[in-house]
């Protein structure tokens, strides 16, 4: 009996505009998100396995998650697996992380073989906006008020357990802004998954003891997320986030609960899911989570809403957030403690937010007056934040049509991309670096040249 040709997949195609070949290109950028490029079924294909699919061969597996996946990227809102003519039942149940899942639990099995640990990932679906649902003011007040059950055999934990797991955490989130994400996550899962779990399971010396500890081990779990967001692993990251923000919420840690909500909108904007993303900001600056934060943590839960709101096109709600944002970094003084966070907000982080946010709003001209302001106030530690603001900063040098200022600008990324930062964001601004020259490629552009061959040859190196 012939296949019956899959028509409502072909829509879809010519919507999205793409070729057999693109499709099957975008299948594969969202694959290696999940599945860290590695050969086995369903990770990679050609345009032959599209081809089949439109003529009514059944994708197995994960596969028509994925593709559905890189079609609501493209086409801005979320195609589930029926609407692309596939069989395979989806819900938000399926494809939204549980919270109920209880955080000690998730440790145990965090990174236990990097195959099981990503297969665990893809059975709750690949990222996606369901995936994005948050649960309800009921889970966060039980999360809080609940004392954890421990073991009165386990091992007694005390203060000097919670300053070891922060100085390590600040080490990893230095390491991170050094090198990139894609340098030692993998050792920050296991200290997670063996010591962390260790002391979550001790005795502790009183509550305080124990709040303290939760928290420094949501900041662990949050740079392990940024780390995997940082270097393009989308799901992993998500999959971080999702236990770092139990482990808040078990602390009782409303500001940091503030903060991994602020970068899961963060991540929720680079991916395309602007909606989804403006909740989550809204979510960071609700509540407590923003009233018992420091005016820095402020400044920085404000910046990242008002980037959301920009990207949803409420252009005078981000407006007067930029200005809170500022005000709130305005209040920061010696006399008031900031915490001993790994997200230190100063004025290159404000000025490098709001460049974005001008961005958004059109607005290139103030835009890369700010990306320079960061450029020139940020320390040399932060190489691969530099390298981001630098990829930014000449994207928006060529809208305004400045071609060979941009070219200079991304002349400094190149330079430190080949000094050794492992960063898929950085990476990225590469591959958009070539995209954006390609119209100028024929001109007869001396710097247009140099760039694009320079460019194209650092990718093929570490492709």
């Amino acid at each position: 009996m012939a296949r019956e040709r899959n028509e409502q997949l072909a829509v879809l195609l010519d919507e999205a505009r793409w070729s057999r070949a693109m499709a099957a290109s975008a299948y594969n950028r969202v694959a290696a998100e999940t599945l860290g490029g590695e050969v086995r079924e369903n990770s990679k294909i050609g345009r032959s396995h599209v081809s089949m699919w439109v003529g009514g061969t059944q994708p197995s597996g994960v596969a028509p998650l994925i593709l559905c996946q890189a079609l609501s990227r493209r086409l801005k809102r979320e195609i589930a697996p029926q609407e692309a003519g596939f069989t395979v039942p989806t819900s938000p149940a399926q494809t939204a992380l549980d919270w109920r899942v209880d955080p000690l639990i998730a440790l145990s099995n965090l990174g236990r073989g990097v195959d099981g640990d990503r297969r665990r990932i893809l059975t709750g679906g690949v990222y996606s906006a369901a995936a994005l649902i948050l649960p309800d003011e009921t889970w966060w007040r039980a999360m809080g008020e609940s004392p954890d059950k421990t073991s009165s055999a386990g091992t007694r934990v005390g203060g000097g357990d919670v300053e070891t797991v922060q100085e390590l955490t600040l080490a990893f989130s230095r390491m991170d802004q050094r090198r990139g994400g894609g340098h030692g996550r993998q050792a920050v899962d296991e200290y997670l998954r063996q010591d962390v779990r260790g002391f979550l399971n001790g005795r502790f010396s009183d509550d305080a003891t124990r709040r303290a500890m939760f928290s420094a081990s949501a900041e662990m779990a949050y740079v392990s997320g940024w780390m995997a967001f940082d270097n393009s692993e989308h799901a992993v990251a998500l999959h971080r986030f999702n236990l770092a923000v139990k482990l808040a919420a078990r602390a009782g840690d409303a500001p940091l609960s503030g903060h991994i909500l602020r970068a899961m909108a963060h991540q929720a904007l680079d991916m395309g899911f602007d909606a989804e993303a403006l909740q989550l900001a809204q979510q960071s600056v609700n509540g407590e989570r923003y009233a018992d934060a420091t005016p820095r943590e402020k400044a920085l839960l404000g910046v990242v809403h008002a980037r959301t709101l920009a990207a949803n096109g409420r252009r005078s709600e981000a407006a007067q957030a930029l200005l809170r944002a500022e005000d709130d970094l305005a209040n920061a003084h010696e006399g008031i403690r900031e915490p001993d966070r790994t997200f230190f907000f100063g004025e290159a982080s404000l000025a490098h937010e709001t460049a974005c946010t001008l961005r958004d709003l059109g607005d290139h001209g103030r835009a890369v007056e700010k990306f320079r302001h960061s450029v020139r106030t940020r320390g040399a530690e932060f190489r691969r934040t530099h390298a981001v603001t630098l990829g930014y900063m000449g994207a928006t040098q060529i809208a305004q049509g400045s071609v060979e200022e941009a070219c200079a600008t991304w002349t400094s990324v190149l330079d430190a991309m080949e000094g050794g930062i492992y960063s898929g964001r950085a990476r990225q601004t590469v591959v958009d670096m070539r995209g954006l020259l390609s119209p100028y490629r024929n001109r007869g552009i001396p710097a247009v040249r140099a760039l694009s061959s320079r460019a194209g040859a650092y990718l093929a190196q570490v492709d």
